[in-house]
């Protein structure tokens, strides 16, 4: 056995040495084949999409204090609640395809006080060279002069598909009823329009848009027999299909983003889902709090082939939002706590503002339910206070926006500068009379500062200040004993974040002017009557 010993010894080294010569093998032959980052090094957000029943990992949803319960939604809502403007409203459902076993189906949930629906369907297929429009997802400076025209989806018959098991017989007489032509490519495939314009008219109106997207999006999708449905990359996990307009404004953009939170939750989703952008516009710093909020990013033309998403949830416009359609329409709705109205709920009363925008803080991991910190700087030169209260003046800065923008921001308060230096004297020359806590002026250039930080910057502020602005959309992030304070010109008398301030609880002040220029003093002292009232 001793003469043996060596052999057996050499013999177990060299599987051993095999065995990992194979590992390291099947590792990097399975990185290069299977992982996206290395097949599109130049998509700049992306998600993993799933092969062989591999699926991507999913943020799951934070623990919100202002969340209430959105499903199963109330089917006796009353029309123009606020639930049914800002939570789930989208009370009547509308199978367009019935689901069978495991086979696909289409539905929608119509919402009678938006006039707008959220639809979703399983084993949705998407052909992006039926979709026209720019790739999307390029760098700014690459598409300077492009078109919007380009930038917006054209949706050609069969852009998506779902798969019917269905007769011929059956196929035909469908096909003539819906008005369908040939789909699927490739040969005499029978299909049928899944919805008809009848149909669209009563759960997808176009309203007062244009060019309604998800409408054209609904449209174009063909019901094929199963025998023509073929996939050869699927995305396993929920995904939601967006389409956007004025990505690059804050405003809008929240309006996105409040939709497609709101579609997560009516369609139960248990983690944060994807998101397909299906437009074609180049990145924008916005896109960090998109990839924030859900688990993950990416453009429909980034995909070189048809791909099949097992759960699609189609998020309507951020016009068909409360948040835009109150700017136009009277939506009598005022922000009260969570933990007030599942005690005593109110039609008139709603807390989901509040929940969204805990929602973003907790995206970039921010906590939540912490008090905001008062405690007094080192470097202050009130040295006799004992709280210091940070007042964020929310800047408005030249930058470039989009394409089609020449780099300059239309000034909203002429003298922007002037007030600014004129509250940072009277700060930091301690002249600002109030015994009991200080100030930190922040100086809010957010257009320079990632998302995060101007997140960062909204949740650890007292008092928001700023001219009329996209930027002041941020106060859906601002915790419940923030004041606001807008400084309104007379060419911009819009109600936007007086809304938003109602509908979250916040307190609420506007300096109304006679033009485009603010007296500094007046500031000054509107600022000091705030601190004031927090108890300065």
């Amino acid at each position: 056995m001793s003469k043996r010993n060596p052999k057996i010894l050499k013999i177990f080294l060299y599987m051993l040495l095999l065995n990992s010569l194979f590992l390291i093998i099947y590792f990097v032959f399975h990185s290069s084949s299977f992982s996206p980052e290395q097949s599109h090094p130049h998509l700049p957000l992306r998600f993993h999409v799933s092969v062989n029943n591999q699926s991507a990992i999913q943020k799951p949803w934070p623990i919100l204090p202002s969340y209430l319960p959105w499903m199963p939604p109330q089917r006796n809502l009353p029309t123009g609640s606020c639930e049914g403007y800002f939570g789930n409203g989208f009370t009547k459902r509308v199978d367009f395809l019935k689901p069978r076993r495991e086979g696909s189906w289409f539905r929608c949930f119509y919402s009678e006080t938006l006039q707008s629906s959220i639809c979703e369907g399983r084993n949705l297929r998407m052909v992006p060279d039926r979709i026209v429009m720019s790739r999307g997802g390029e760098k700014l400076e690459e598409v300077m002069g492009r078109k919007e025209e380009e930038e917006l989806p054209e949706f050609r018959q069969g852009a998506f598909e779902v798969a019917e098991e269905v007769s011929s017989r059956l196929a035909f007489k469908r096909h003539r009823r819906f008005g369908g032509g040939e789909g699927g490519g490739g040969g005499s495939v029978v299909s049928r329009r899944l919805v008809n314009d009848e149909m669209l008219n009563e759960y997808i109106q176009e309203g007062g848009i244009d060019r309604h997207t998800m409408r054209d999006l609904v449209a174009s999708i063909r019901a094929v027999d199963t025998k023509d449905f073929v996939c050869e990359e699927w995305v396993e996990e929920p995904t939601l299909l967006v389409t956007r307009f004025e990505y690059a404004n804050l405003f809008h953009t929240v309006t996105d983003w409040y939709s497609a939170y709101v579609s997560s939750r009516v369609t139960g989703l248990p983690n944060r889902p994807h998101v397909v952008f299906v437009d074609g516009h180049c990145t924008t710093q916005l896109e960090e709090t998109w990839t924030a909020l859900f688990s993950g990013i990416r453009y429909a033309k980034n995909f070189t082939k048809p791909v099949c998403f097992r759960h699609a949830i189609l998020s309507p416009l951020g016009y068909e939002t409360a948040l835009f359609k109150g700017l136009t329409g009277e939506i009598d709705c005022k922000g009260e706590s969570a933990h007030n109205l599942w005690q005593n709920p109110d039609d008139k009363r709603t807390a989901r503002i509040s929940e969204f925008g805990e929602m973003i803080r907790a995206a970039f991991g921010f906590p939540v339910n912490r008090h905001r910190s008062l405690e007094k700087p080192p470097s202050s030169s009130t040295s006799t206070s004992t709280s210091v209260h940070n007042v964020l003046f929310v800047r408005r800065e030249d930058y470039l926006a989009h394409p089609r923008h020449g780099g300059k921001v239309q000034s909203r308060l002429i003298n922007e500068e002037e007030v600014f230096d004129s509250l940072h004297h009277w700060v930091a020359t301690g002249s600002t009379g109030l015994t009991k806590c200080g100030i930190n002026l922040v100086n809010g250039l957010l257009a320079h500062m990632s998302m995060k930080d101007q997140v960062r910057a909204i949740q650890e502020a007292s008092v928001i200040i700023g001219a009329h602005g996209a930027g002041l959309t941020h106060i859906v992030s601002a915790t419940p004993n923030t004041t606001i304070f807008e400084i309104v010109s007379v060419e911009f008398q819009r109600p936007h974040f007086e809304l938003i301030a109602k509908w979250k609880g916040l307190e609420y002040h506007a300096m109304h002017l006679a033009n485009s220029r603010a007296e500094p003093t007046a500031v000054i002292e509107k600022l000091k009557e705030i601190m004031k009232s927090l108890g300065c």
